[in-house]
């Protein structure tokens, strides 16, 4: 093995999967091999995760190891991405019912293997919602067979004794072992089947819902020692970067390399083809420089003379899109959902309301831009990529080379951020594919900024058109909103123009309001861009529109936008939305019996967040209050943003205070984290997210063009305040709701503030 890294993680190295191998082959311990009964104890809900490819895995045999010494090492199965879930919160799970002391917990990042691990695809905000069951009888699984094992020992009942914080006790002696102490007897005990496994009760947990885990990779995030994909090195590795075809769809007609190859320490040029839409997450194609570092072979891109073929999507436009999309949300589209009678509602109201709202597309523009690195090892392929799924990215790879998976081995580093971003692993296989022209020799993908804006995959881009109808008490009595935007699905199957159930559900078809009369209509939306799955995904545009419009309502008829807010939501009920749609609801993968939507929780989340910001309190001029509220990922989640705009249009966020309930909170400090980077990626997109197109192509390049908020931009404070739920309210998403209500929520502000109302997105200068 020769791969090293340039930093190491003293959290996942110290006890390395190579030591805790050795040691528990010389000395015993906790390795396992038979495969966990699926989840089949009572007290356990049902969830998506059943439905997710390779469903998931709940053996302790897979996923704990204890060395004799009593260091436990749990196995990191999904991809760490900066939320904390796969790294901290996941382990801190199993460590609680394991009852693990967690200062001597150690943590091992898998191998992208779906059949070993479950599911690992890290996307939809589902890590804790879909493994907090399986994480948590694992753990109790492995505590349950040591104290089997110290009983047998002792030669006493298994019902005196007990394992308690890294310690097992025989209650009428007082007599204890330490965890390694037992761990090679316990391994050569069966799993205990699920009904046999006492879970804890909530209130020993240890670490469950405390808050006081933080995140395991900060200390090494924090002084520079974290490894991810930019920083992985091999003994000999070569780097390329690739010029693509700057329209998606287009190719390589000719290109000359002669001033390449003269570049000093460019070593060698290759064509890659690129694969016709749809083309899932393969690479674009292009030409790829090879080169002894990465400063060489960007010059030696630079030195390339490429005649491109544009293809079908050359005459792209973001403004004559935007046209088109506009005149497609005026005339009725495909019915999604229907209620009543809109129309006739409509045409007896005593007043119509309308509003129009453009989003355009977005980057993810993470903080480390795409890298891989791929070589052949004894005849075994091996990839090193900061990727979302790892599982998925392995088979994908593995596809592209024309292997069989098991072929494949690949290592998730950490992510230099994701938001959807890396659930692509078409960098990874730029990788294999070069470093196949080169033998296997180790070769490592860089995107450049750059590269990472032009050539990514976008969030849609979106129009949307509201009727409301009132009545003459100014009640609200029919409902219309048209929407068009490109769709996912043409990543993944032929020419779509229209979106799917994934979309559709995401905020949208599931809009909870107390209307007689609703409809909701699709308008047909080519695509021209890579679109592709982003933070929050749709709920992103359904939230900023539906929740501008509704306090454009409010302002129409002088009413409290908080208060009109709560009167559209209507009294707590639960709204059955899989019989008022057209296609099968998508729930985000959850059945609607175990996840329903539930407008008491979405009421309490708008009233708790307006009262912790003082609603309704009195402002200087120049600053407003904006609310926002919604159900994403199956969680609710409630925003108010303090503005102030002065003179010039300049925008500042006093204070944000977003009341989320996530179900019962496994890990607060997490949440609060993850809510206050939304309100800092929400500001971000709000001010400046626009990717356009003209000719086809990007006209954005870095960060100059599309900026995100620094620190003296960013919201000064930012408050969570977490809805208190027990644990029989089902875990839901967390890693995505909070981007959703910041935006609308801002907007509304501003509109309080000035006066000025904001129906295209990004704000940038329309307010100087």
């Amino acid at each position: 093995m020769t791969i090293h890294r340039t930093h190491e993680n003293p959290v996942i190295t110290n006890v390395s999967r190579r030591r805790v191998l050795k040691g528990l082959a010389v000395s015993g311990g906790l390795v396992l091999a038979a495969q966990y009964p699926a989840l089949a104890a009572p007290p356990f809900y049902p969830t998506g995760a059943e439905a997710m490819p390779n469903k998931t895995v709940s053996d302790p045999k897979i996923f704990v190891a204890i060395a004799p010494d009593g260091i436990v090492t749990i196995v990191a199965a999904r991809a760490e991405m900066g939320t904390g879930a796969a790294r901290t919160s996941l382990p801190m799970i199993v460590a609680d019912e394991l009852d693990a002391d967690w200062s001597k917990v150690r943590i091992r990042q898998s191998e992208g293997d779906e059949v070993r691990y479950g599911n690992q695809d890290t996307d939809g905000s589902r890590s804790v919602r879909h493994f907090i069951q399986p994480m948590r009888l694992c753990g109790a699984s492995a505590r349950t067979m040591l104290e089997q094992a110290a009983a047998k020992k002792w030669g006493v009942p298994v019902t005196e004794v007990s394992a308690q914080h890294h310690e097992i006790t025989h209650a009428p002696t007082g007599r204890k072992l330490g965890y390694g102490d037992v761990a090679a007897d316990a391994a050569a005990l069966p799993v205990p089947a699920a009904a046999d496994v006492k879970l804890k009760d909530p209130s020993a947990f240890r670490y469950i819902g405390k808050g006081n885990i933080g995140i395991v990779d900060l200390f090494d995030i924090t002084v520079g020692k974290a490894t991810y994909g930019q920083d992985v090195r091999a003994d000999g590795m070569k780097f390329a970067v690739v010029a693509r075809p700057p329209v998606v769809g287009g190719k390589v007609v000719s290109f000359d390399a002669t001033e390449t190859l003269k570049v000093p320490g460019v070593e060698k040029v290759v064509k890659l083809d690129g694969t016709p839409a749809p083309a899932k997450f393969n690479p674009l194609g292009g030409i790829a420089v090879v080169a002894k570092n990465t400063w060489a072979a960007m010059k030696g891109r630079d030195a390339l003379k490429i005649t491109w073929d544009d293809g079908p999507n050359g005459s792209y436009d973001s403004k004559a899109y935007k046209a088109m999309l506009e005149e497609q949300v005026r005339k009725p589209g495909k019915v999604e959902r229907n209620i009543g009678d809109a129309d006739a509602a409509l045409k007896s109201a005593v007043r119509v309301i309308t509003g129009e709202y453009y989003a355009p597309h977005l980057a993810h523009a993470t903080m480390e831009p795409p890298a891989a690195l791929a070589r052949q090892i004894d005849g075994k392929w091996h990839v090193w990529a900061p990727v979302q799924s790892p599982g998925g990215a392995r088979d994908d790879v593995a596809t592209a080379l024309g292997l069989k998976p098991e072929e494949v081995t690949f290592h998730c580093t950490l992510l230099g951020g994701g938001f959807g971003r890396k659930s692509k692993c078409d960098f990874a296989i730029e990788a294999a594919w070069i470093s196949r022209e080169l033998g296997g020799a180790p070769v490592k993908v860089v995107w450049t900024r750059e590269d990472d804006l032009k050539h990514g995959f976008y969030h849609t881009v979106t129009a949307d058109r509201f009727e409301a109808g009132l009545d003459a008490n100014n009640k609200v009595v029919a409902w219309r909103h048209r929407s068009a935007a490109p769709t996912i699905l043409s990543t993944f199957k032929p020419d779509p123009k229209l979106p799917f159930d994934i979309e559709l559900g995401m905020g949208w078809v599931d809009t909870p309001f107390n209307v007689p009369n609703i409809r909701m209509e699709s308008g047909e939306a080519p695509a021209h861009a890579r679109i592709g799955w982003f933070r929050s995904v749709n709920n992103v545009m359904h939230a900023w529109s539906t929740q501008s419009f509704v306090a454009e309502i409010a302002a129409q008829l002088g009413k409290d936008p908080k208060d009109f807010l709560l009167e559209l939501i209507g009294p707590a009920r639960i709204v059955e939305v899989g019989k008022q749609v057209t296609t099968p609801w998508w729930n985000y993968g959850e059945p609607e019996g175990a996840f329903q939507v539930d407008t008491a929780r979405l009421r309490k989340v708008a009233e708790l967040a307006a009262e912790r910001a003082g609603w309704g309190r009195q402002l200087p001029k120049g600053r407003g209050l904006g609310i926002a509220a919604h159900r994403a990922f199956v969680s609710y989640i409630a925003t108010v943003v303090e503005v102030e705009v002065d003179g010039k249009g300049n925008i500042t966020v006093p204070r944000v205070d977003t009341a989320v309930d996530c179900g019962f909170c496994v890990n607060p400090e997490r949440v609060r984290s993850q809510i206050e980077g939304a309100a800092v990626m929400g500001l971000s997109l709000a001010k400046y997210g626009e990717i356009s197109f003209k000719n086809g192509r990007v006209e954005q390049s870095n960060f100059n063009d599309f900026p995100i908020v620094r620190i003296d931009e960013s919201p000064k404070e930012t408050r969570v305040h977490i809805v208190e739920n027990t644990l029989d309210v089902h875990p839901s998403g967390v890693g995505e709701p909070g981007v959703p209500p910041f935006t609308p929520a801002l907007c509304n502000a501003i509109f309080a503030a000035t006066g000025k109302r904001i129906r295209r997105l990004p704000i940038g200068d329309q307010l100087a």
